[in-house]
């Protein structure tokens, strides 16, 4: 029997990326893209490989555009990682694990390096998948800590518990990292959120795939914060305040408000980190357009509203003249 495991793309819509410094957020899933993992019993333990995991090409051209599409990390990393943090969390916890082995593959659709949580969603499907296959469950509030701990203890991927929250509950959700919440509970408070209180939204991302990490667009700001900076810690807390604002707002249907926190946002992240001209460029585009935007993710992508299917069209129109393209996120 074949088991298969789905996790779909997300969208932080307000308080990103506070997420990583105990603040709040607030988060969509986008059924648009996904990643898939499939996992049957064989007699020994196999990750089979994909594409952008094989290290033999045609020649230098074929390595070449290889790189500059996928990146130099494929996803076999992220299941070797999946599946021992799984099996350490079911060892911390006395679960004992039936003795079988498994063939697993993985598929994914989610553009690469754009913010849109492409790693996390793997690692999330791929929990899935075991815990199908050895009749495990990890409550639905711990999940996205293991998920997180395989991407930042075991490949020292800095992120947040943001991507591994939505992805796990999926829908809409409002978050909060509160520090005493976190060392008390051992997670954050989850709120599901009703998506058809949210306006049309949109989703613009570049569709040339960028070449930078979410883990080195925030280095700098982990350092910064850790070392107390004023700057950048009263920064991510006047962020964190916006998502706060934001549930109000989307409960409220006030959708005039909710655009100036979604422009608020992106000034705010602006102010404490450095923004590359194209990311820049992906926002003013939208702007131009008359609608709000900030980004989804570490960069490559944006997220705001629109007024009307007029509005939606400029915005087609505009961002395929800077080679972007536009979504309209259809919310799990």
């Amino acid at each position: 029997m074949i088991i298969e495991g789905r996790a779909y793309a997300r969208s932080g819509l307000l308080g990103n990326p506070s997420d990583g410094y105990f603040g709040k957020t607030i988060s969509i899933s986008v059924k648009n893209f996904g990643a898939q993992v499939s996992l049957y019993e064989s007699p020994e333990l196999c990750i089979e490989p994909q594409e952008q995991d094989i290290n033999v090409y045609k020649n230098i051209y074929h390595l070449v555009e290889s790189v500059s599409l996928t990146g130099y990390y494929g996803g076999d990393r992220l299941i070797k990682a999946a599946i021992k943090k799984f099996y350490e969390h079911c060892s911390e916890n006395k679960i004992r694990l039936e003795s079988k082995n498994f063939t697993i593959r993985y598929h994914s659709n989610i553009p690469r390096q754009i913010g849109l949580g492409g790693s996390s969603a793997i690692i999330t499907a791929t929990m899935r998948a075991l815990m199908q296959f050895f009749q495990v469950e990890i409550p639905l509030e711990i999940l996205p800590n293991v998920v997180l701990a395989s991407e930042t203890q075991e490949l020292r991927i800095n992120a947040g518990l943001q991507d591994r929250v939505i992805q796990a509950y999926e829908g809409c959700v409002y978050m909060n990292f509160d520090k005493a919440l976190m060392e008390r509970d051992g997670h954050g408070q989850y709120e599901r959120l009703d998506p058809k209180l949210l306006p049309p939204l949109y989703i613009a991302y570049r569709t040339a795939l960028g070449k930078v990490s979410s883990g080195e667009v925030f280095n700098d700001l982990r350092s910064r914060f850790n070392q107390g900076e004023k700057q950048a810690v009263e920064g991510l807390k006047r962020i964190a305040d916006l998502a706060e604002q934001g549930k109000q707002a989307i409960l409220s249907r006030n959708l005039e408000k909710l655009n100036k926190l979604i422009k608020q946002n992106y000034i705010e992240r602006k102010n404490i980190i450095t923004l590359s001209p194209a990311n820049i460029q992906l926002v003013e585009t939208a702007q131009n357009c008359g609608a709000p935007a900030t980004f989804t993710g570490s960069g490559g992508a944006i997220i705001g509203t629109y007024a009307d299917n007029d509005m939606l069209t400029r915005l087609i129109v505009e961002f395929r003249k800077i080679k972007a393209r536009v979504i309209r996120p259809y919310i799990v």
